[in-house]
């Protein structure tokens, strides 16, 4: 009876375990403080004794539900203005510590590191992920809906690490005008932490450490609080900017510009936050990675301007097939050339259940294209616990466009289907105008239902886009289309006394592209993996069987010299990739694809391969060759690029990129050195150059275009 009694205990426990990834104590209490800490990295003041520690970390991976293999710890200090974190990550031995990297935005992956997430709007959505690794090195990213992040988002907070033979230890301090957070004297957030010891491939979570989940799931966190009566007084940030360059290009000539310009962002309340800009400029950007492309598709090139990044997600309205009613890079751009930012302004926040998005951005004059002014509105409104309603308008107005997009979308979202499973139905619908007119065929729908868990991930959905659809701010891939698409994927964690983690198997990912207009059948991919496996060392492999149709309607000029004629075409392809562990000191990634290529065949090879030297210099190389054989000619591309990174601390940065690409027949050089005085506040200096035509030719000391510019950007608060 004992015996009895004893299992079901067990098995009490382990359904608990599996439904609610909770341990007790779940609620975390922060201690306020009168005098400022001594930040140093040492938490060893006697308020981090006297504050609430936490150390019930629980693995996710690699032995679920077991506890946290070295001991750690944190706890919270509060005042007035700021948020303190301790953090006591012990570990015995102290020579596996992986710490690869200093500078700001690390792949934190790859590196021991603790991770905070909170969640000051405690909405089960959105939040502020913060990672550190024992360098120091910092990294942010802003949550969205528990799944998606925004990793360009810079927020201002700082961090300091000490190494002792016991482990690795650290403060971290967020200013409270950071965050985004309801104006209530007693404030309950949620929150949860992160351990990763990337030499045990562990990762252990404090609350909520289910697989079919990351630390992004805002809903499986645990709840802070004795946060009350702190100030929110700080409601401008001013940062102007001053900027000296040189430029030359070898049709123009030779320019010096020097520039000055300012951004201030205004808190209207403690959830929602305005900024305004005059005469922005971009010259610290890095420069877009051009890859070789052999589809008849242009590129999509992510958005890197900081002025746009954060609350980006907050203006998302996705369309399929990387379709989007607002792509922030036609901003500042009219008829492929770049145009200068006048004035603007974007609000963004909640106010309520209320998620807003609002922007407004004057551009000046180009060629004939006269000043433009560029208008997104995007509303979400809070339903039940995940789920939410919403909608957005844009408008684009000059003197030869005047475009307008209005859509609505809504989506159920939970994380308790099947008790513990996640779930996602959703829906859009959206139209373009003309001058406030309707047009006819006009119109795109979309309707998805996704099941992404650990074991299981099946998702589909259905969508169709009438050829007459025209979101000039926008991103379109294609149009006129009507879409289908199934993917289904398996990871069962079986074979584990072999040292497999998990299997990665995809019995189908199928995706049917039929033309609107006339009903044919467009386009078709199916990808099948028969085998795949990620093992508990951290290597990976797959093996993929792809399927491609793909209808041309006019011939598709793939080089000068190679056109690919009008016709419908099967083509079957097989893949290798195999991966080895990206927290070694050295380590590789590997692509092997071939089979069918339109009217002939293809080879391609791609390959990476990354280098730890030190913490302070991390250089990555990719190498990528496509050698395409038709029965009237050959195509070889090659694309080789090369970043290297050297921190001399965590606040100055030296990054190198360069790259070369045969097909497009480009060379390009960015040199970068960042540095930053004070947190919030940057210095960069950048230069560019830039190679286009036939390489053989090419003199390299006598680039086509050179870009040289020195940009301080200074913080103010008050």
């Amino acid at each position: 009876m004992k015996l009895i009694f004893s299992t079901f205990l067990l098995f009490l426990f382990g359904v608990q375990l599996l439904f609610a990834q909770h341990s007790e104590p779940s609620e975390m209490r922060a201690h306020r403080i009168q005098k400022k800490i001594k930040f140093d990295g040492v938490p060893d003041e006697p308020e981090w004794q006297q504050a609430v520690h936490i150390s019930n970390f629980t693995q996710r991976d690699l032995n679920f539900g077991e506890p946290i293999t070295e001991h750690t710890e944190t706890a919270i200090l509060y005042d007035e203005n700021t948020m303190y974190i301790g953090v006591w990550c012990y570990q015995k031995d102290v020579s596996t510590i992986v710490a690869k990297n200093m500078n700001q935005d690390f792949h934190y992956r790859s590196d021991d590191n603790f991770q905070i997430m909170i969640s000051p709007y405690n909405d089960n959505r959105n939040g502020y992920l913060f990672v550190i690794n024992p360098n120091g090195a910092r990294a942010d990213i802003q949550v969205y809906g528990g799944e998606d992040g925004n990793d360009d988002w810079n927020g201002v907070w700082d961090a300091k690490t000490t190494r002792t033979d016991k482990g690795w230890f650290a403060e971290i301090y967020i200013p409270f005008s950071t965050l985004q957070f309801k104006n209530d004297s007693i404030l309950q957030w949620a929150i949860n932490f992160e351990r990763d010891i990337v030499s045990k491939n562990e990762q252990s979570l404090w609350q909520g450490w289910s697989r079919d989940n990351t630390i992004y799931a805002v809903s499986k966190a645990g709840q802070l609080t004795g946060i009350t009566n702190i100030a929110y007084a700080k409601k401008f940030e001013f940062k102007p900017y001053a900027l000296a360059g040189f430029s030359y290009n070898e049709n123009d000539g030779k320019s010096y510009p020097v520039k000055a310009g300012a951004n201030l962002n205004i808190s209207l309340s403690p959830t929602l936050k305005l900024n305004l800009t005059s005469f922005t400029d971009f010259a610290q950007v890095e420069a877009d990675r051009i890859p070789v492309n052999l589809s008849r598709f242009g590129v999509y090139y992510p958005e890197k301007r900081q002025f746009f990044l954060e609350g980006y997600d907050m203006f998302n309205f996705y369309l399929g097939d990387r379709n989007n009613v607002f792509y922030s890079r036609q901003i500042a751009v009219e008829n492929g050339k770049q145009v200068p930012i006048i004035a603007g302004a974007r609000m963004f926040g909640k106010v309520g259940k209320s998620n807003i998005g609002f922007l407004n951005i004057q551009e000046g004059k180009v060629d004939t294209v006269s000043s433009t002014n560029n208008t997104v509105f995007r509303y979400k409104h809070d339903l039940g616990k995940q789920s939410y309603i919403g909608g957005i308008f844009t408008n684009k107005i000059n003197n030869t466009t005047s475009n307008q997009v209005f859509g609505l979308d809504a989506a159920y979202e939970t994380s308790e289907f099947l008790k513990d499973k996640n779930l996602v139905v959703s829906g859009s619908f959206s139209t373009s105008t003309e001058s406030f007119k309707a047009q006819e065929n006009a119109i795109t729908y979309r309707l998805y239902v996704d099941y992404p868990n650990d074991l299981i991930d099946n998702y589909m959905s259905i969508a169709t886009m009438q050829k007459g659809f025209n979101p000039e701010l926008g991103y379109m891939r294609r149009t006129d289309y009507d879409s289908y698409i199934w993917s289904f994927r398996l990871t069962p964690r079986v074979f584990e006394n072999f040292g497999v983690k998990r299997l990665l198997l995809k019995p189908w990912s199928a995706i049917l592209y039929n033309t609107h207009s006339t009903g044919e059948m467009e386009s078709f991919h199916n990808e099948t993996r028969p085998l795949g496996a990620i093992f508990k060392s951290g290597e990976r492999f797959e093996f993929n069987l792809i399927q491609n149709f793909d209808r041309l309607d006019r011939p598709f000029e793939l080089t000068d010299e190679i056109t690919v004629p009008v016709g419908k075409y099967w083509m079957y392809n097989y893949e290798i990739q195999l991966e080895s562990y990206n927290a070694r000191r050295v380590w590789a990634e590997i692509l092997y694809n071939w089979g069918g290529f339109y009217t002939g065949s293809i080879r391609t090879f791609e390959s990476v391969l990354g280098v730890n030297v030190n913490k302070h210099l991390n250089i990555n190389g990719e190498y990528s060759l496509n050698r395409v054989v038709f029965p009237d000619g050959k195509v070889t591309t090659n694309e080789i690029a090369m970043y290297l990174n050297y921190a001399f601390t965590t606040k100055i940065n030296l990054s190198l990129f360069s790259q070369y690409n045969d097909l497009d027949e480009v060379m390009i050089y960015n040199f970068r050195v960042h540095w930053i005085p004070k947190v919030g506040s940057d210095f960069y200096f950048v230069y560019n150059m830039g190679y286009e035509g036939n390489m053989k030719q090419i003199e390299i000391l006598k680039p086509q275009t050179t870009d040289a510019a020195m940009k301080l950007v200074y913080r103010f608060i008050f």
